[in-house]
């Protein structure tokens, strides 16, 4: 493998037809005044080349998530690996950026996982296999040859009902036989069920034996099975145990459904990716119970720090703990856990109340929020950055407990490479990370998506700062 970076005839922008060779596996600096060519050199030649080599390797399908880059303006370059670019700007304050995103080594991530992961239920854990209908029929014939079996398609599987419609509908698509928690019944007869019993149901499509001149006959009869049951077909053979196949991802245990594996499911900034509980940001923001209270003083005192002393809420809750014959002259530390919780979560009770206004006095039925979710209704309503700000002190940051930290939903983070999920891979340090992969085996199939150099050295890191390139 060659050890040299060689850049012949390099024309971009201010260069003049130069030529220099870098060395690979050395940390390389281009120095230079201002407008000398540094950047032209490093990013719009070195970089720019590495990776539009790379997207070119890669499928029509995989080179719409990563764009297309033009040929620098130069003669030859070679020895040249893939390279990432770090370009010199201020910190970012997108809570969504991360070091993955901004150098674009994230990209490759989903890339990596949407072609080649495979998927695991995250309720049991156990692997989630789809076939195709060609596969399916391969099944057939590499664990059948020569045996007779029943191909079945399952519509219901423990539902209550007595599902006289369906044995209808089934008998007017032209089937004979159904199989009702597991005794075979003619569709001409009349099926009686107990519609308080939970009840499996399974049209029986075909009875035949696996042989080379009926392949055409098999394979439309698990099209049919997966048509009736929305993807699922049910093997019965004459000797051994019953086999469920599915065209699609879902735990034959669980089933749970899980999403099409593709690159944007592991994006936390798509909707398809994201956790549903912290939106892909990988933390929450709450109001915290510590940072609003004083526990120390009483509720009379101001121990609820966001509201005043003569706080409508406070009026409220003072009704409430008249009612229910509640000492709020003591510290809030020292109140019954019952009178706590109240405080903060409110309740749906109501009780009499005197509203006064221009008007007059008027009665009616209130309720007291509670001091949380009144400052999760502020906070969601109001308009006033001060008062946002106000607000802010109340709250606190803490790790996502849905998805640790990772920012993806569940049925990403299942999703594994050579036993690897995405969550296992990313915390890794680079030093760990890259002999990982280099270590890492795929079937040939898997090779054309993943074209892992064997072994992988050279990769360029193009940095950028003011006076210096490096390479």
């Amino acid at each position: 493998m060659l050890q040299w970076i060689r850049i012949r005839g390099a024309r971009e922008h201010n260069l003049k037809n130069i030529d220099v060779d870098i060395p690979k596996n050395k940390l390389v600096v281009i120095t230079g005044p201002s407008g000398s060519g540094k950047s032209s050199l490093a990013f719009d030649t070195l970089y720019a080349e590495g990776q539009r080599r790379y997207v070119e390797s890669l499928s029509v399908y995989a080179r719409q998530f990563l764009g297309i880059q033009n040929k620098p303006d130069v003669d030859d370059i070679s020895g040249l690996s893939p390279a990432i670019s770090i370009e010199q700007k201020g910190t970012s304050h997108n809570p969504r950026s991360t070091v993955g995103t901004v150098t674009e080594i994230y990209d490759y991530f989903r890339l990596l996982f949407g072609r080649v992961g495979k998927p695991y239920c995250p309720k049991c854990g156990k692997p989630v296999i789809r076939y195709s209908l060609d596969e399916i029929v391969n099944i057939l014939f590499r664990d059948f040859k020569e045996q007779r079996l029943e191909i079945l398609s399952p519509l219901v599987q423990g539902k209550k009902g007595e599902f006289r419609n369906l044995f209808v509908q089934t008998k007017e698509k032209g089937f004979m036989r159904v199989r009702v928690d597991g005794t075979i019944l003619w569709l001409e007869e009349e099926i009686a069920l107990d519609k308080n019993k939970r009840h499996t149901i399974e049209v029986v499509v075909d009875r035949l034996r696996v042989q080379d001149d009926r392949r055409s006959r098999i394979t439309e009869a698990v099209e049919s099975a997966l048509s009736l049951s929305g993807g699922y077909v049910l093997i019965v053979p004459e000797h051994g145990e019953e086999r469920r196949l599915t065209e699609n991802f879902v735990c034959p245990d669980c089933e749970i459904t899980l999403p099409e594996v593709e690159p944007r499911l592991f994006s936390f900034n798509s909707p398809f990716g994201a956790c549903p509980a912290c939106s892909g940001l990988g933390s929450h923001q709450y109001f915290s119970e510590e940072l609003a209270v004083d526990p120390d003083r009483s509720i009379r005192d101001g121990a609820l720090l966001p509201w005043k002393k003569k706080h409508y809420m406070l009026t409220k809750l003072e009704q409430f703990a008249s009612e229910r014959k509640w000492d709020l002259s003591v510290p809030y530390g020292r109140l019954p856990d019952e009178v706590r919780s109240f405080i903060l979560e409110g309740s749906s009770d109501r009780l009499p109340m005197v509203f006064h206004d221009n008007m007059g006095e008027r009665t009616y039925m209130g309720r007291y929020e509670g001091l949380l979710p009144w400052l999760d209704r502020m906070w969601r309503d109001t308009q006033s950055e001060a008062f946002t700000e106000e607000l802010s002190t109340y709250r606190v940051e803490d790790l996502c407990q849905s998805c640790g930290g990772l920012r993806l939903k569940p049925e990403a983070l299942t999703i594994r490479v050579q036993g690897y999920g995405i969550g296992d891979l990313l915390p890794m340090p680079v030093d760990d990370l890259v002999p990982l992969i280099e270590g890492m085996t795929f079937s040939q199939g898997e090779e054309k998506i993943v074209p892992l150099p064997r072994p992988v050295t050279g990769t360029g890191v193009v940095h950028d700062s003011p006076s210096v390139d490096f390479a």
